[in-house]
């Protein structure tokens, strides 16, 4: 096969053919190395971009007990004297643990094949744990693992059928077997796999198939150098290809090389070299396409790590920062560090990943087993890969896992980023893909996105950071909707949460009111449950509350959903209802209760609540009735990128017509008492990198059209709104002086940042500060004045609520 007949394979490939068998057999003859790499890089970056994945791993060896007798193999051994043949469950469990300090995601549990159908040994401790088989306490192990830890187990337990393989997928995210080969002449007399059972190709390839119809994501792959030829490489990944075609269970295609080991009959044999090591990676992607994952271990090939990415390669499989390499002891990992910078030099980024790939992840219902899940999801991010690190939305630093992911290496940006970068400053609008290949920057290329938004809001913003002095006001935690990520609201779907049900009365809000205009604010921030008493008259006498109170305070009141059912109880329409808050004092409103807007995600986490098009048009009234709103974004639980950019969108649009938007204010997911969470339906918010990248993305897509971005210290503490600073954004927010709705989903970054400290960290970064009003003018003297020398607050008063509602019946009555 020419590298003209080359060319025009990658192209049909690239646009979703295939090489048919023949065109595949016939790679064997083509020594063009170069003109296969570089075919094979296309297909790649057709499905994997600029990311190489690698996952962080503990290997636990639970028997090196095996029926088969490999020749090459060290791994397996005959029992020896004073040696167990079983990890005990506490040295697995030390193991696990010690990863898990190291910022582990997976527990690899390697182990022979079937040792107790050998070896008394193997019988007599098996029942000694109490267990007839290895796979039984393979399963037993798994689970204590993955329950006790959190690491996510991958099982690489042989030869199995289905019911074995559907058994360990109650507790494990994925499992494997590699093919090996599928030259039956390597398991006769004289080859590597003689006297090797679980070796035969028949037997390997009736596991693969068994697993298909599992429905367990599934590793496999090829071991080159072992007598093969290549003719009989591509007959194996056919093979893998036609299972994969049947069942879509194939994650990761591994193209190990041959390492000859002393004390073996293969001792002597001759490796394969790095360029049979290419050309085996280059095939291997043309016969598979650009939707499976090809990995190449890197502690096997550790001068070759930049021509396999050229080859063609996506995945450099797991490394551990704890445990050795226990099949290829003489092969130490590289560290996650060096392994990022050889990855830079062949111009890709390095992600962690989980042992479940996104794909499958994605449709975790069909391929995770119900109670595996949510393990599954708690260390995923929007992209389906793993969180970079244990930093999490709302966390203090004492519940953060300290291990981080490596600093980014220089690498140059991608032509699509670049493309999508320079037509924002060359003011074109961003579409959804352009968006969404924004939110996918990782690494060095997430970096080029949040220098770019600096710079952006450096334009439109200057060095200005600006904040306002409010206090929140959230009269009732009483709600009748049961959005399945709010802790704060209390009902009957929710009384187990944290707090208990409470209703401010009239009284309570003034003086609050008058309290906080004399720490200095401008502004008071009201929002509340949906508690079933309130009415459109119970909105009007709250802000008639207020306005006594404190004529010049603004009101920054209601979310859409509470104008719409204030609307709704008094039957009039919703810009009728307005006007009518307008009059009474609203100043303007919050653009919450937005979360994503996209039914598809809105079906999920507020099922009972307004929709898309009730909340665009919501707010859209608002706007026409000379109200001016936020825009809010609530992110990182079951939607992803493209989620994300759709609202992004949305939002713009709304703005080019009605121009009524203030600010776009990112509010990253608090997980920690959610209930949808609680329940295992989400992930744990978005990543650090996520949730920077949110206001970043935002400056670029919203631009110009809403030119504030809003970091919210709440959510990132003050950590995350210096990177968020640096990011595009350009405000802070309230002091708030109360906080409770991230406070009651577990956030601990505390209810007041004092004009003090937000001045501070803003001087830090060599920024200035400026206190705003509501609308973006300067804030008054006086009151700044006063912000900073501010008494204590007093006590809050939070009565319990009742049967019925006392703001409610009082404005029924009034």
């Amino acid at each position: 096969m020419g590298s003209i007949a080359v060319g025009a394979i990658t192209e049909r490939i690239l646009v979703g053919g295939r090489l048919g068998r023949d065109e595949a057999m016939a790679l064997a003859g083509n020594d063009d190395i170069a003109a296969l790499a570089a075919a094979a890089a296309r297909i790649r970056d057709a499905g994997f971009g600029d990311i190489v994945t690698v996952s962080r791993k503990v290997f636990i060896p639970l028997t090196q007990l095996c029926r088969d007798v490999c020749h090459y193999c060290t791994f397996a051994h005959p029992p020896r004297r004073g040696e167990r043949a079983f990890l005990t469950p506490d040295e697995v469990l030390a193991i696990a643990r010690a990863g898990g300090r190291a910022g582990c995601d997976e527990a690899l549990f390697t182990l022979g094949d079937k040792p107790e159908l050998r070896y008394r040994q193997a019988r007599e401790e098996l029942a000694a744990l109490g267990h007839a088989t290895t796979l039984s306490y393979l399963a037993a192990m798994a689970r204590l693992v993955l329950e006790e830890t959190g690491l996510l187990p991958h099982l690489n337990a042989g030869v199995m059928g289905e019911d074995d393989l559907a058994a360990l997928k109650t507790v494990s995210v994925s499992q494997g077997t590699m093919i090996e080969t599928t030259a039956t002449r390597l398991s006769q007399r004289g080859g590597p796999h003689f006297g090797s059972p679980d070796k035969h190709p028949t037997v390997r390839l009736a596991t693969l198939e068994a697993a298909g119809k599992a429905r367990v994501p599934f590793t496999t792959g090829i071991l080159i150098g072992i007598g093969e030829t290549r003719g009989e490489r591509i007959e194996a990944l056919l093979a893998i290809r036609d299972a994969h075609e049947r069942h879509g269970h194939v994650q990761e295609v591994i193209i190990q090389n041959f390492r000859a080991k002393a004390g073996t009959k293969m001792a002597e044999a001759l490796e394969p070299s790095l360029d049979e090591h290419l050309w085996t990676v280059a095939a291997a992607r043309l016969v598979l396409g650009p939707g499976i994952s090809i990995q190449a271990p890197p502690n096997l090939q550790p001068d070759g790590l930049k021509a396999l990415v050229d080859a063609g390669i996506n995945d450099w499989g797991g490394v551990s920062p704890v445990t050795p390499d226990h099949v290829n002891p003489e092969a130490p990992w590289p560290a996650l560090a060096a392994l990022g910078v050889a990855t830079a030099r062949a111009g890709k980024v390095l992600a962690p990943r989980l042992a479940i790939y996104p794909r499958h992840l994605h449709a975790a219902n069909t391929w995770l087993d119900a109670k595996v899940a949510p393990h599954a999801l708690r260390r995923a991010d929007g992209g389906g890969l793993a969180q970079e690190s244990g930093w999490r939305v709302g966390a203090s630093v004492g519940e953060e896992r300290v291990v981080a992911w490596p600093a980014a290496p220089a690498v140059a940006a991608n032509a699509a980023l670049t493309a999508s970068l320079d037509g924002v400053f060359a003011g074109r609008m961003l579409g959804e893909d352009a968006i969404i290949r924004l939110f996918e920057a990782r690494g060095a290329q997430a970096k080029f996105v949040c220098e770019a938004a600096d710079e952006l809001r450096r334009e439109v913003a200057g060095d200005d950071v600006s904040y306002v002095v409010t206090r929140n006001i959230n009269y009732t935690n009483v709600c009748a909707y049961r959005c399945g990520f709010c802790a704060f609201s209390k009902g009957r779907a929710n009384e187990h949460l944290r707090g208990r049900p409470y209703e401010l009365d009239l009284d309570e809000i003034a003086r609050r009111t008058v309290e906080a205009w004399e720490r200095g604010a401008t502004e008071v921030c009201m929002q509340g449950g949906i508690h079933p008493d309130f009415s459109g008259e119970t909105y009007v006498a709250i802000l008639r509350a207020v306005k006594r109170a404190v004529p010049e305070m603004h009101v920054h009141a209601f979310s859409p959903l509470e104008v719409r059912h204030g609307a709704a109880t008094l039957r009039i329409p919703i810009a009728e209802f307005l006007v009518r808050l307008k009059e009474a004092g609203l100043g303007s409103l919050p653009g919450t209760a937005a979360e994503i807007l996209d039914d598809e995600v809105r079906a999920i986490i507020c099922p009972d609540k307004l929709d898309t098009d009730e909340w665009l048009e919501t707010v859209a009234t608002a706007h026409r009735v000379g109200l001016n709103t936020t825009s809010t974004i609530m992110f990182g639980h079951v939607d992803g990128y493209h989620h994300w950019a759709r609202h992004l969108a949305r939002l713009r649009a709304l703005q080019a017509e009605t121009g009524g938007i203030t600010e776009f204010v990112p509010l990253p997911f608090l997980h920690m008492e959610a209930p949808l969470y609680l329940k295992g339906g989400t992930r744990q918010g978005p990543s650090h990198r996520e949730a920077i990248l949110m206001h970043a993305v935002a400056r670029l897509a919203l631009h110009p059209l809403i030119p504030n971005i809003q970091a919210s210290w709440v959510k990132l503490g003050e950590a995350g709104l210096t990177a968020a600073l640096r990011s595009g954004a350009n405000d802070l927010g309230g002091t708030l002086m109360n906080e409770s709705i991230s406070r009651a989903a577990g956030g601990a970054h505390g209810q007041e940042m004092p004009p003090e400290r937000m001045q501070a960290t803003i001087r830090a970064l060599g920024r200035h500060p400026r206190p705003r009003t509501t609308l973006y003018a300067d804030a008054p003297a006086g009151q700044t004045a006063r912000s900073f020398a501010a008494a204590p607050l007093t006590a809050s008063i939070e009565p319990p609520a009742g049967k019925r509602s006392r703001i409610g019946g009082l404005a029924a009555r009034g």
